[in-house]
Parts: C-alpha cells; sequence; structure tokens
C-alpha cells in the first residue's frame, strides 16, 4: 500500500485515497478482474493511472472519447508520466511511429479507441508489447442492456483472449444491475468483482418544474443561482438560439456541438471553463471529461433519452462539494415528443433496407463490393438526394451498424493539413509577414518535411505551445497565409464516416436480428418510461428514485430536491 500512497503523493501531490480508489487499486495490482462503479467526478483516473506506474509494461486504456484521451496524455506528460495515444485523423506513419515506442520506448499508457482493436496491425504489434493491465473506460458500453452500446467495444473480448493472464480494469458512471453482470460476463471476467461508490449527491438538489415558458423560467434560474451553469438542449440549431436570447438578455453565453470546428469548440470551452463566460448552451456533445468542479446549474431545457445519461450530465454540476442544483424545465407536449423517440429511433424494417440500398447508389457500390471500405458521409448531402428525413435516416444507419452491415461512426476528427505553394526561395524574399507569422513559418518548416511538394499532417496545438501563440491565433494566421496563396492549409473538421463490415447483399437478402431490433426497441421504450416517471413524480424524494434506478437503496430523504421541498 505505501508503494501506491508513494506514487500518489509523487504525482498528484495528494496524501490518501478518497472513496473506493483504494479497494480498487489493490483489486487490480493483485491481478483481480475488476469493475469499479464510480459516479462522475469521482477520480476514476486514479484507479488505473496509480496501479499502472507501480507495474512493469503497459497499460493498455481503452476509451471511446478521442477529446479525454488527448486530454489524459496530455496531463500525464505534465507529471513527466510517458504516455501515448492512437486515434483518428493520424497518418500511418504516426501510427507505426507510437507502436514502436510502446514496444520499445519504455511508455507507461497506451490509450486506443475501440474501433482500433479490429485492425490486423494492431493486433500483431500488440503481442510484441509487455501489456501490464487492460482498462476499459465507460464499459457500459460493452452491454447490450446499457443506454450506450457499442458494437466496437465487443472486440475487447478478443483482445482479452489473446492474454488471458493480465487483469481487466472496468470502469463506469452509470450502470444499472444487469448492465453491472452484463459488464463482466462480456469481457469474460474470471470471478464477479464489484466495487461500487455511492451515487448519491449531498450536496446537488434536483428540481424538475412544469411550466408553459422556459425561456422566462431559465432566465430566473439564472438570475437567482449565481455561478457558471450548462444548458443542455437536443439539437444544435437550439443551441445557438437558446445563447443568442440569454446574450440579449445580458447573461455571457456562447453555445457548443459536435458539428463546429475543433478550434472553435475549444475556444469556447476554454472561455467557459476560465469563467470569461457564464453559461454554455449544449447538445449531449459536450461534458465527458471536463473537469471543471465549481458548475453550480445545469439545467435541462429538452428531456434526455434516459435515466442514465440524465444522471451523467446532472453530475457536472457541483463536483467541488458546494450546493450545486441539476433542473429540468419541461412542458406538456415534451412528454409527447420523447414518447414519440421510439417511433424515430426504430423506423420500419423496409425503411431500413431502403436506406442501406440507398447508400449502395450513393457511393456507386457494386453487388459483392464493399468490404472495408471507408467513406467520409454527409448526412444532409444523401438525405437531399434520396428525399430521406436526417433523423430517420441516421436512425436506420446505427440499426445497420448493430446488424453488423457497416460502422457508422460519430463525427471522427480529420487532422489538419498543410502544404507550401511558394518554393523555398520566393519564401525568403517576403518581407511584408508579422512576426508571428514569420515564427510561425519557420517552426513548422523545421518541425514538418516535405511540405513544399505535398501536404503534411499539422499540430496546431504543438505550433502554437512554441511559437507561445494561442490555437486561435495560430488557426488565423494560417488562413491568412492561404488567402495570401503562400500555403495551402486544410483546417480540422469532424465528419461522420461509413465503414463496410461487409460486402454488399442484396436489399431482400438484408436481415436485420431480433436483438438489433425488436430487443433494444423494447429496452429503449423500458428507458423512456423510466425517465418520464422521474419527471412526472410528486411524491418520492428524488434522489431516491435516481439511487433506486442503479439499485443503491436508500433509507433517508435528500431535504434538498422538489419533492422534499414541496
Amino acid at each position: 500500500m505505501a508503494d501506491y500512497l508513494s506514487i500518489l503523493h509523487q504525482y498528484w501531490g495528494y496524501d490518501s485515497f478518497r472513496g473506493i480508489q483504494q479497494e480498487i487499486i489493490e483489486s487490480i495490482g493483485s491481478g483481480k478482474d475488476t469493475l469499479g462503479l464510480m459516479p462522475t467526478g469521482g477520480g476514476k483516473s486514479i484507479t488505473f493511472q496509480v496501479p499502472a506506474i507501480s507495474m512493469p509494461g503497459l497499460c493498455l486504456v481503452i476509451s471511446p472519447l478521442i477529446a479525454l484521451m488527448k486530454d489524459q496524455v496530455q496531463h500525464l506528460r505534465n507529471q513527466g508520466i510517458r504516455a501515448l495515444a492512437i486515434y483518428s485523423g493520424m497518418t500511418r506513419a504516426e501510427i507505426n511511429q507510437v507502436f514502436d515506442n510502446a514496444i520499445f520506448g519504455d511508455y507507461k499508457f497506451l490509450y486506443v479507441s475501440p474501433e482500433r482493436l479490429e485492425t490486423d496491425i494492431f493486433r500483431m504489434r500488440l503481442r510484441q508489447m509487455q501489456i501490464s493491465m487492460i482498462t476499459v473506460d465507460e464499459s457500459h458500453c460493452i452491454s447490450q442492456w446499457g443506454y450506450d452500446f457499442r458494437p466496437s467495444y465487443l472486440r475487447i473480448a478478443e483482445i482479452r483472449d489473446m492474454m488471458p493472464e493480465v487483469p481487466v480494469l472496468a470502469l463506469t458512471a452509470t450502470a444499472t444491475p444487469e448492465v453491472v453482470k452484463d459488464i463482466q460476463r462480456q469481457l469474460h471476467f474470471r470471478q464477479e468483482n464489484v466495487f461500487r461508490m455511492s451515487f448519491e449527491r449531498t450536496n446537488l438538489a434536483y428540481v424538475v418544474r412544469k411550466t408553459d415558458n422556459k425561456q422566462g423560467e431559465l432566465l430566473s434560474i439564472l438570475h437567482s443561482v449565481q455561478g457558471c451553469a450548462i444548458v443542455y438542449v437536443r439539437n444544435r440549431r437550439r443551441t445557438k438560439e437558446v445563447a443568442d436570447m440569454l446574450v440579449h438578455e445580458g447573461v455571457t453565453a456562447t453555445y457548443y456541438h459536435a458539428g463546429l470546428e475543433q478550434v472553435t469548440r475549444d475556444v469556447r470551452q476554454r472561455d467557459w471553463q476560465e469563467g470569461r463566460c457564464r453559461v454554455i448552451v449544449a447538445t449531449n456533445a459536450f461534458g465527458m471529461g471536463i473537469d471543471k468542479p465549481d458548475v453550480r446549474l445545469v439545467i435541462h431545457l429538452d428531456l434526455p433519452d434516459s435515466i442514465e445519461a440524465y444522471f451523467q450530465e446532472a453530475g457536472r454540476a457541483g463536483r467541488d462539494g458546494q450546493r450545486s442544483y441539476a433542473v429540468i424545465l419541461y412542458e406538456k407536449s415534451d412528454l409527447t415528443t420523447l414518447r414519440r423517440r421510439v417511433s424515430e429511433s426504430f423506423p420500419e424494417k423496409e425503411y431500413i433496407r431502403d436506406v442501406y440500398e440507398k447508400l449502395q447508389y450513393y457511393y456507386q457500390m457494386a453487388m459483392g463490393d464493399g468490404l472495408g471500405c471507408v467513406k467520409e458521409f454527409n448526412i444532409e448531402d444523401f438525405c437531399s438526394k434520396f428525399k430521406f428525413f436526417p433523423v430517420l435516416a441516421d436512425s436506420a444507419l446505427r440499426i445497420l451498424t448493430q446488424a453488423g452491415y457497416l460502422t457508422y461512426t460519430d463525427e471522427q476528427r480529420r487532422t489538419s493539413r498543410l502544404m507550401f505553394t511558394l518554393q523555398r526561395d520566393e519564401l525568403y524574399r517576403l518581407h511584408h509577414l508579422s512576426v508571428e507569422a514569420d515564427r510561425l513559418i519557420q517552426l513548422t518548416l523545421r518541425t514538418y518535411t516535405g511540405l513544399f511538394s505535398d501536404y503534411a499532417y499539422i499540430d496546431e496545438e504543438y505550433l502554437a505551445l512554441r511559437t507561445y501563440l494561442t490555437h486561435d491565433q495560430v488557426y488565423q494566421i494560417f488562413r491568412s497565409l492561404s488567402l495570401q496563396h503562400i500555403v495551402s492549409y486544410i483546417p480540422s473538421k469532424s465528419t461522420p464516416y461509413i465503414i463496410y463490415a461487409r460486402e454488399r447483399v442484396e436489399k431482400e437478402r438484408l436481415i436485420i436480428p431480433k436483438a438489433a431490433y425488436e430487443d433494444r426497441k423494447e429496452r429503449l421504450k423500458t428507458r423512456i418510461e423510466a425517465m418520464l416517471d422521474y419527471v412526472q413524480n410528486k411524491v418520492t424524494c428524488r434522489s431516491r428514485l435516481l439511487l433506486s434506478y442503479f439499485g443503491e437503496e436508500n433509507s433517508h430523504n435528500c431535504g434538498l430536491c422538489d419533492v422534499c421541498r414541496g
């Protein structure tokens, strides 16, 4: 134990562990497969980072969140701990370099997305690595009973079978009792071994208000409770509308969703985290890995699809232990809208087959072709060409993913690319450039090769750090140089992909199994009904209701929620 404590103190500056961190660390450290249930903000990363540092070899961390991977790798490097990550947008050369470092470079952590596990090159190189332990973050994604099931997570069991003696640590902040059992079964635990931290948040007041004037209520709450806030809405268009309304009413606010340029998202998140902006209005794309302890308010203007999603988003308030509020504002029509989610998420099977067939026309895919093809996908363009509604088409593609015909990814970030359009001697004759632009050009040329003959992938964050500029300044300088025809600059962008998991089949032979359709439809109905029960409840303490959903019985009322105070 002294070894773990000294590592904790050396790298994190703490003298003791919190909650169940110590029990989880001792369990995985002694070689036992371990499942840790810890609420958002409970300090999950400590539970694998501390034991991994104490062990010889490399900890393989599987996480679905690229932004979170990058954050954690950067944090570890800042503390002098050697860590690597592989994510979409990296070149083949960059990926091979990471593999070489992981095999020969005395690194302690390798972060990868679950999709990466499927590639032959990854499995081949993995056999050459000395793996000390496997950490599966957001492990509820492996359970078909979970609200956020991802088929790519099922590959983890195959990696597990390649190295059966390596212990697995599964971590999640949201899991019902049946999901807890399923996670252990799917990850081939040698025996059940679960550590639970109470999900009770004694400083968080859960409030639900029925209203015909959400805008007025939102402003009233923001005026009566001081401190920063997250406002969640269902779609991207509403993020801007609500943020603009708040600014008009004198509240500093910005908006955030996955469709924005990465540099824009980074700037807006930083403005909010550093207090220059009080309110961030966002879709559920915002929040994973956000480490801001003093969020006083999380307000939902639209109803989430599940208790799990709501609990995770609400839990971003009050991580510093101070009184905070998780508020849902709803009107009667919201209940009907949420029930309609079932038919929107599960269109008729004939409709799904039609979407599949039109996708082949879209990519001009011949019968029998397709296996392994990776295609950028623009859902607005696809739906415009074939007269589909985007919501239903999106649902159909997700069901085709569950059925094993393709992988429809969430938006993946493509790394920025740059090429000089002037030759080197012409570049040196330029005298009108600013000092900052000149410094950036010099560093770029020293850092990347072949820039006069082809595009190179560049990292604006690294260039900003080395030139003492902000990320946004680097972006603006490259944009300006591009307009002057000095460089050709393709900024990073987020785009979904279609990856074919098998060759094209005839529409009539497309089989959508019960597990991918009827079973999942029934589970969504159950989750939505639980959310509706929570919203309409007027008799049971809200904290007790939430804890009961996750299998935690609580004999006392919270005394803070609207029901207790009613």
